[in-house]
């Protein structure tokens, strides 16, 4: 038995990996009505209050190691306050039962979730695209083997302004909904067959969503029903990721894809990168911010 832990901005999370199969606990951390996001205070605070209770559920009896996410990035200067509640939590659990502890990032864990969710983690000796899509992040990814950190990711593209999950959760707040906005929007969505223009706006193979939330507030001013602009959010996402990937594509060759992150988790995204390209998806349980992966960093640093 492997066990996870992952403290994101937005969630709290353990799992264990146990014979193949990956168990999970999670508490999303709640944000005001009407607000956009959390305070890194108020994150490490309800981390702190969620973390003993989702524990309580957990059988970890037979511990081999303990993986956990300790940064966003593996990169120079990557840091959020609110990993180090589950770094510590993670260490009292490795100290405890004399097992190794194994430190990733976020989005490695995002990756590697996906990748088990897909049926896919034979991708971990090969280079592949892999697109992380979330509140924070809106990169797109060549991931290579690596010797120390099982894989090594390299931004190849990204967003030069607003996130695609930020732009999704500002036009959801305009709308009413409530923060994180993916799943309200998304459902809206499904009731428009109505088709704004939207053009991507792309540096290269870089993009800029700003425009999304512009558009929103114009056409919320023209009082456009909310499904309406719900689908027309989502397609701007989409055809900016599609334009983003026909860049990579033709850049780096017919690699594979594979989609991690929240906004990774829509229908909608999924039908077209899937139809498109073949893309690979998460479920959605490992799509939004998980444990899983850290605890399949466990297991594979272990091997």
């Amino acid at each position: 038995m492997f066990f996870g832990v992952d403290t994101s901005n937005y969630t709290t999370s353990v799992a264990t990996y146990k014979n193949g199969e990956v168990t999970q606990q999670k508490k999303m951390l709640s944000v005001r009505e009407g607000e956009r996001g959390l305070r890194q205070s108020d994150a490490v605070f309800q981390h702190t209050v969620n973390m003993p209770h989702l524990l309580d559920s957990l059988d970890l009896d037979g511990l081999r190691a303990v993986g956990v996410s300790d940064r966003p990035r593996n990169v120079e200067g990557s840091y959020m306050p609110c990993f180090t509640v589950g770094v510590n939590t993670a260490i009292a659990v490795a100290k405890g039962a004399g097992i190794p502890l194994y430190k990733t990032s976020h989005q490695v864990g995002h990756i590697l979730a996906a990748l088990y969710s897909a049926d896919k983690l034979d991708l971990i000796h090969d280079r592949f695209i892999a697109f992380h899509l979330s509140g924070g992040t809106t990169e797109a990814l060549l991931v290579r083997p690596h010797a120390d950190e099982i894989i090594r990711a390299e931004i190849i593209a990204e967003s030069l302004d607003l996130k695609a999950g930020q732009a999704i959760d500002r036009a959801g707040v305009m709308m009413g909904l409530h923060f994180p906005c993916g799943k309200e929007l998304d459902s809206l969505s499904q009731h428009s067959a109505t088709e704004i223009k939207y053009q991507p706006s792309m540096k290269g193979v870089n993009c800029s969503l700003s425009g999304v939330e512009n558009k929103t507030k114009a056409l919320l001013d023209k009082g456009t029903p909310n499904e309406d602009i719900a689908r027309f959010v989502l397609t701007a996402v989409v055809r900016t990721v599609d334009a983003m990937l026909a860049g990579i594509l033709k850049e780096y060759g017919d690699l594979p894809v594979i989609f991690s992150g929240g906004v990774s988790s829509n229908s909608m995204l999924n039908k077209v990168m899937t139809e498109k390209y073949g893309a690979h998806f998460a479920a959605p349980a490992f799509s939004l911010d998980n444990a899983a992966g850290t605890a399949i960093f466990a297991l594979l640093k272990t091997e």
